[in-house]
């Protein structure tokens, strides 16, 4: 008997000398509490939000195709109208909003004549790196049942006159606060007719050279009731692409070898929402999915995507679909169309909470860091590499189990001008994921940047 048992105190005793270094040596370092960011939430006004998708379903339709002449009815009396509310909103912060209104020609599947596609985006210029920039968007356009009807009502009141109010939102609250980054608040047009408007951003961000750290992409983000009869009015799906559409062959290759496909940028823009949620937001959960969107359809952040830009979708945890390209009506006893009654405004004031939170938190943080790399092949330890970036005052290490999905230890780290290093002892490459974050002097922190070209920002 003696013989069985000494091999049994061997094994569970090395297991615990190998697992220490890695699991309790290193305990996940707090975020700093932003009182700023518990302001923010605050601030946020369910009643701004029901103003503003009242206002958009008077215009009766906002299809792409629809009148824009009209000062009353149609897609370009609504595009004048959010013109106007960001002038609105810009005199009250002493016009620190630039206006502009990039636009292009399509014609399509949905779109049988030559259209002018224009979206309205307001600018808030960083104080510090004005070039990164964090955007938030919403598409203006609507449709009912035939996506070719440019008259009949087409309210959008959740699709996406939710994503519209939350941007309208987060441009009155975060207007009257400075920021290190730029921040964009992008009201989009062309949605329904083939993500025309987010294709026109994304040009237009190319064109100026914007360095984009993310697009928080709201579009159906106000509905508590599905049609799968559950009623949810604290889970928020945030959707993300897991390998770059960018992404090339080679990069592919070693990404398929080595790890990668959950780690894009978007990928961990998405997990900084949900520490968002859970330190600022109480009672919203946010459900990370992993996908680009939903299953066989899309939204404007895939344009941004085709550039190389990270971006989200951000969408209500249960979808009605009754609610959604559909005529105005009830038939056999149920209530169809895009109506104000399908929005419930409490939760959308949470939603757009999480939106601005996370808005600010990016924006008064470092960039990512640059150029991280690991190597430690046939050793017992991890060396991590990564280029400093402007207004870090430290740098936190993170890993975890590759099956995990959120990071779970870290070490933070004085950092140096240019390139940094550290090594991870008895932590063996093999088996974790790595990754580095950057943190300002007070606090704010960069998303986690995964090493190499897969998570590369």
């Amino acid at each position: 008997m003696p013989a069985r048992s000494f091999p049994f105190v061997v094994v569970a005793l090395s297991l615990e000398l190998v697992l220490c270094p890695a699991r309790a040596a290193e305990r996940p370092a707090a975020p700093a509490e932003q009182p700023l960011l518990h302001q923010i939430a605050a601030d946020v006004r369910a009643n701004e939000l029901k103003n503003t998708i009242s206002r958009l379903v008077s215009f009766g339709t906002r299809s792409t195709i629809s009148d824009t002449r009209s000062d009353v009815h149609g897609v370009g009396a609504a595009r004048r109208w959010a013109i106007a509310r960001f002038a609105e909103i810009s005199a009250d912060c002493q016009h620190c909003l630039e206006v502009v209104t990039p636009s292009k020609v399509f014609t399509g599947e949905r779109i049988h004549e030559p259209t002018e596609v224009m979206d309205v985006v307001a600018i808030q210029r960083g104080t510090g790196d004005p070039n990164r920039v964090i955007l938030i968007t919403g598409h203006l356009d609507s449709r009912n049942s035939n996506d070719q009807d440019a008259v009949g009502a087409a309210p959008g009141a959740n699709d996406d006159g939710s994503g519209v109010a939350a941007v309208i939102e987060a441009a009155r609250v975060l207007s009257r606060y400075p920021f290190r980054a730029t921040l964009v608040y992008g009201v989009l047009t062309g949605e329904e007719q083939g993500l025309y408007g987010g294709k026109v951003l994304a040009e237009y961000a190319k064109s100026q050279g914007w360095q984009v750290e993310a697009d928080l992409n709201n579009d159906i983000i106000g509905n508590i009731q599905g049609l799968d009869g559950v009623v949810d009015n604290s889970t928020v799906r945030v959707f993300s692409e897991g390998t770059k559409s960018v992404e090339t062959p080679e990069q592919a290759q070693v990404r398929r070898y080595n790890g990668g496909e959950v780690d894009s940028p978007s990928r961990n823009i998405a997990r900084f929402m949900q520490n968002m949620a859970d330190a600022y937001v109480p009672n919203l959960r946010v459900r990370h999915v992993y996908r680009t969107d939903r299953f066989g359809r899309g939204g404007d952040q895939v344009e941004l995507l085709a550039l190389g830009f990270p971006a989200v979708r951000v969408t209500e945890g249960h979808e009605n679909y009754t609610r959604q390209h559909q005529d105005v009506r009830t038939q056999d006893g149920i209530a169809y169309g895009d109506t104000i009654e399908g929005v419930d405004f409490p939760y959308l004031a949470q939603v757009t909470r999480l939106n601005l939170v996370t808005l600010a938190a990016l924006a008064n943080a470092p960039a990512p860091p640059s150029h991280v790399k690991i190597s430690g092949a046939v050793s017992p330890d991890t060396t991590v590499f990564w280029s400093s970036v402007p207004g870090a005052a430290s740098y936190r290490i993170w890993w975890r189990d590759t099956t995990e999905p959120r990071w779970q230890f870290n070490r933070t780290l004085r950092g140096a001008e240019g390139e940094n290093s550290t090594v991870l002892k008895s932590i063996v490459i093999d088996d974790w994921f790595f990754g580095v974050s950057s943190v300002s002097a007070d606090g704010y922190e960069s998303p986690v940047v995964y090493p190499g070209a897969a998570g590369a920002f």
